[in-house]
């Protein structure tokens, strides 16, 4: 995002009303121009609650990818809608109303008298910066046997994406998948305690930052596991990698994969329990398998899984979403809810149902022992939290989690590292600092500044005073050099008063 973009919280702004009409607040409560008059708008004005919206605008999802992509000439500054913001607007709007059916006379005289308003932001001016890291967190289940065992990798960037890094909350994509993730942990952890149920295969996790980025995060995740170090789970004997991405809402699944899996492989056997255990458990569920291949020409890669594949390694991508082109996937409209964005605990939970299910009679090899595909595993003591998924999703929606915004000093990451640490071993974070001769992303500064908005009157209403008040002075002038016939004049009219 260009530093000419930063959202700013305001004490009080104006949206340039003349440029364009809001549609009301019972409406939509979302105050945008039309694509055509992008490029002359300076500020946004968002409502205070996002989640209120009947449901996410037609009209902003389709100018907000444009107005990513352009370069402005004049800052584009996001603010909250409160009394003043509001009061602001209606006094712009009535006076470009009043102008278009008056006078000439009226509109001189309204252009000399109107308020006016002027914007001033506090802080210095947005800068690159060239030594920002992103930061991921791994952790590992290491299988009975030893490390040399089958890994199977289950991976979920955390980071959100919108055209205001502050207003960008991701629930949906990808808190849904993060909170999938520390699911499958913990019901993987308590599996792996004991000795009767731990599996012959390592279990990698991985929590990657710079998702929306590319998925750079994982790109030099990969390049440090496999170009630079000698003793690594992804070196040699990796089943699959499952990517978690946008989980939360819906009544169908996809596999999304850059390459259709062969029969006899275990990410082939992946697919069919998938498809048993949807088909016998979760009936309304809709599932399908979406072959894409990789298109080396576009500058964004589609899934995450894809960064896998391109290095060789046998991955796949589970979402809700058919297409990766939805508009939610990079949209400050995507919180946590929304109606039309909603993340339905009930349907996140009954799909990490899905995907556990399905991963665990993949370990375990359970279909070839005879157990019934109908047959629930996570039950009782073992079934999946709903309300630990719930409170997952509340902290990790309560926050702007853009890339630029989550350094590795932050909250957020030191309590998804705790939050790990309590299910997982070995967990540790991994930085990626930009290439300064050739950066792939560039991060900006002061995304986040306070606007003051100061009442003023125009130019012409100081000349137009200046002239009273030498008018005035004039006539005083006069009055007092010519007093004497002002003062008889005055006794004659009122001599012919009283004769009268």
């Amino acid at each position: 995002m260009s530093s000419g973009n930063p959202y700013a919280t305001c004490n009080q702004a104006d949206i340039m009303a003349s440029t364009w009409t809001p549609r009301s607040s019972s409406e939509d409560l979302l105050c945008v121009p039309p694509p055509s008059e992008v490029r002359r708008v300076s500020r946004v004005l968002l409502c205070k609650s996002l989640s209120l919206l009947s449901a996410p605008p037609q009209q902003f999802m389709e100018i907000e990818p444009e107005m990513l992509a352009m370069e402005t000439i004049v800052p584009v500054y996001f603010a909250e809608e409160d009394d003043d913001l509001l009061s602001i607007y209606e006094q712009t709007q009535a006076a470009s109303a009043s102008q278009g059916s008056a006078s000439a006379a009226e509109v001189l005289l309204h252009t000399a008298t109107a308020n006016g308003f002027q914007m001033v932001t506090s802080g210095a001016q947005s800068k690159a910066v060239s030594d920002w890291l992103i930061t991921s967190v791994e952790g590992r289940l290491t299988g009975l046997g030893g490390e040399d065992l089958p890994t199977i990798v289950v991976v979920a960037h955390y980071d959100s994406f919108g055209v205001a890094p502050w207003l960008s909350h991701g629930a949906d994509s990808n808190g849904s998948g993060v909170a999938m993730l520390l699911e499958l942990a913990r019901l993987f952890s308590r599996l792996y305690t004991y000795k009767r149920t731990h599996a012959g295969y390592n279990l990698l996790f991985f929590a990657s930052g710079g998702g929306k980025f590319n998925y750079q995060g994982t790109k030099r995740w990969l390049e440090d596991n496999l170009d630079h170090t000698d003793s690594s789970l992804l070196q040699d004997n990796v089943a699959f990698v499952l990517c978690l991405d946008t989980l939360g809402r819906g009544n169908s699944l996809h596999l999304h994969v850059s390459k259709p899996p062969k029969e006899g492989t275990l990410q082939h056997a992946f697919l069919k329990e998938l498809e048993l255990v949807i088909a016998s458990q979760f009936p309304e569920v809709r599932f399908s398998m979406v072959h894409k291949k990789i298109n080396l020409a576009e500058d964004m890669l589609a899934w995450e899984h894809e960064r896998f594949a391109i290095r060789r390694l046998p991955a796949f991508t589970v979402s809700h979403l058919e297409s990766h082109r939805d508009g939610l996937r990079k949209s400050i409209m995507d919180v946590r809810s929304a109606a039309g964005a909603r993340v339905d605990p009930k349907i996140l939970t009954r799909n990490t149902r899905i995907v556990v299910e399905a991963l665990t009679r993949v370990i375990y090899n359970l279909t070839e022992k005879g157990v019934p595909v109908d047959l629930q595993i996570f039950t009782e003591q073992m079934q999946i939290q709903q309300e630990q998924m719930e409170s997952v999703m509340d902290w990790l929606t309560s926050q702007p989690r853009a890339a630029q915004l989550v350094d590795k000093d932050s909250t957020f990451i030191n309590t998804l590292e705790y939050y790990m640490s309590r299910y997982l071993k070995d967990v540790k974070q991994h930085h990626v600092k930009a290439d300064k001769r050739d950066p792939e992303f560039v991060f900006y500064d002061q995304l986040k500044q306070v606007m003051n908005a100061y009442r003023v009157k125009p130019a012409i209403f100081d000349l137009l005073l200046a002239l009273c008040i030498a008018a005035y002075l004039g006539v005083a002038y006069v009055a007092v050099q010519h007093f004497s016939l002002l003062f008889r004049l005055v006794q004659r009219l009122s001599l012919k008063s009283k004769q009268q």
